[in-house]
């Protein structure tokens, strides 16, 4: 069922005011879209997407090879089957499916592209968000006024990625590339190069640069833990064809969700025998082309932090073939024609890609006030994994470490659609996380030892002890607890405004 087009203008200010006011137009926000029309039809939203168009990260990341190392029966909403034969899809395919979600269940409509959201103010006396934008296009200003406010925008920059300080730079003579700005239809037909990184990124983008670059190097300063996987899941594809998409999509969806859960367990459980297991895997991957003891042992237990997916292995058959070499040093300074190392060997190139990793940003960078006060992500606890102590009508998307990021978010939405439910049923207008316990001990939100994350964790809220306060990384818990667990369960205070708003007037969207 769809919602309603309409939204509201407040006739003293003139601004527009929607129920639930979503910020990104990506497999989040989209996801939060499906779950207000099927679960809160009578809510009006808007979605503000700073882009010119649907996908968020799936639309920012245009590297060759670009892909999810989920597999897209987690990754894909659970409303939604993946149909694709591959399991392990690339970027647009990923980004079609959004885009066809959206088309499908009349959602962009309510997109308002090139907005991106500046500031957040909430105002206890009318329980409403008054949120100030930014035409990209324009330059405009704009401002809207929400019942809800949802963080659906990720959590790194989308204007730039991180690239740590490298002596010499400006010496190179060839290009030098950040993988989240890779230029539209740059050829690199013929050229030697160097991918700096062993994460996900690097994992990806040095097979796909073989199949036109002389060579390509892959310089890491230590290695990660990587892990073959078929792009194509033949148990799904065959029950597809025997049962058909629908009754096939929640078995398999399943299947995958239980092998995460249980390979994830291991690692945390058995870290020593995970650790000989991935390396006869890799051992037997890579054929003798390459000492996994120097280029594929990693310092850390498995699942410190995320495994890189290699689809079909072909990481490893480029490196079997001579295609593309794996080097395990530090960078002493670049040079004119490539990068001194630490080992005083020399890498030449032609050019030089920094796969070096994110800036997470939290919710966006947006600005937010509470009644006047400003209120930053690190003085706050996580409560649920989706909402903020002491910030009402809030709610935030961020997926699983040690999963498919989707399992989490439709988890959220489902949650938050139950709680706006609850608030109508009390004829209360919001509702906001107070722990029960002030003295309750805190920690990091993500414990989890990624550079990007360790980077970022004086800037991210903090989780607690006890439940609800910390933050799960189990779905099948999740899914009980956000599905059947209580709304009201004595850590959130439900209230109504003490200030009437103007008189609506409805107008179209």
């Amino acid at each position: 069922m769809a919602t309603q087009l309409a939204a509201h203008r407040d006739s003293d200010t003139a601004l527009e005011h929607v129920d639930v006011l979503i910020v990104g137009a990506g497999v989040s926000g989209i996801g939060a879209a499906w779950h207000l029309q099927r679960k809160q039809p009578g809510k009006t939203y808007a979605i503000l997407e700073s882009r010119d168009t649907i996908g968020g990260t799936w639309d920012l990341f245009r590297y060759p090879g670009i892909r999810s190392d989920s597999d897209l029966h987690t990754f894909g909403y659970e409303f939604k089957p993946w149909t694709d034969e591959k399991a392990i899809a690339d970027g647009p395919a990923i980004k079609a499916y959004i885009e066809e979600t959206a088309d499908e269940n009349g959602i962009r409509p309510h997109i308002r592209f090139n907005h991106r959201v500046i500031s957040a103010d909430w105002d206890s006396s009318t329980a409403r968000w008054t949120v100030t934008a930014e035409r990209t296009d324009t330059g405009e200003t704009v401002q809207m006024t929400a019942g809800w406010l949802v963080s659906a925008a990720g959590y790194y920059r989308y204007d730039e990625g991180y690239t740590p300080h490298f002596e010499g730079r400006e010496r190179f003579q060839g290009d030098i590339i950040h993988p989240q700005h890779w230029p539209e239809d740059y050829d690199y037909s013929g050229k030697r190069i160097i991918v700096i990184g062993s994460g996900a990124t690097a994992v990806t983008l040095v097979p796909a640069l073989t199949d036109k670059a002389e060579h390509v190097v892959m310089l890491q300063r230590s290695p990660t833990y990587i892990v073959p996987l078929p792009s194509k899941d033949r148990f799904a594809n065959t029950l597809r064809r025997l049962i058909g998409e629908e009754r096939a999509y929640p078995i398999i969806r399943y299947k995958n969700v239980f092998r995460q859960l249980a390979f994830y367990n291991l690692c945390q459980r058995f870290p020593r025998v995970m650790r000989k297991v991935i390396r006869a895997m890799n051992k037997k991957a890579l054929g003798g082309a390459v000492d996994v003891d120097v280029h594929f042992k990693p310092k850390y237990n498995p699942w410190d932090q995320r495994l890189c997916v290699v689809p079909d292995a072909d990481l490893y058959r480029a490196l079997r073939k001579g295609k593309a070499s794996i080097v395990t040093d530090t960078i002493e300074t670049f040079t004119e024609r490539g990068i001194k190392l630490t080992s005083g060997r020399e890498l030449e190139a032609d050019v030089i890609v920094t796969a070096t990793g994110l800036n997470l940003l939290t919710f966006g960078g947006i600005k937010t006030t509470i009644d006047g006060k400003h209120v930053h992500p690190r003085d706050t606890i996580a409560y649920k994994g989706m909402m903020l102590s002491g910030v009402p009508n809030f709610v935030f998307a961020v997926g699983y470490t040690n999963s498919s990021w989707t399992l989490k978010v439709d988890l959220v939405f489902d949650y938050m659609c139950r709680l706006i439910g609850e608030c109508d049923r009390r004829g209360a207008d919001a509702v906001v996380p107070e722990p029960s316990d002030p003295n309750m001990e805190t920690r990091p939100l993500l414990d989890f030892q990624a550079n990007y994350v360790l980077r970022a964790l004086d800037d991210l809220p903090r989780q607690g002890t006890k439940y609800p306060w910390y933050l799960s990384m189990n779905y099948l818990k999740d899914r009980w607890a956000l599905r059947r667990g209580r709304v009201d369960d004595g850590e959130v205070r439900f209230f109504s405004r003490t200030v009437e708003p103007a008189e609506d007037v409805a107008v179209a969207a």
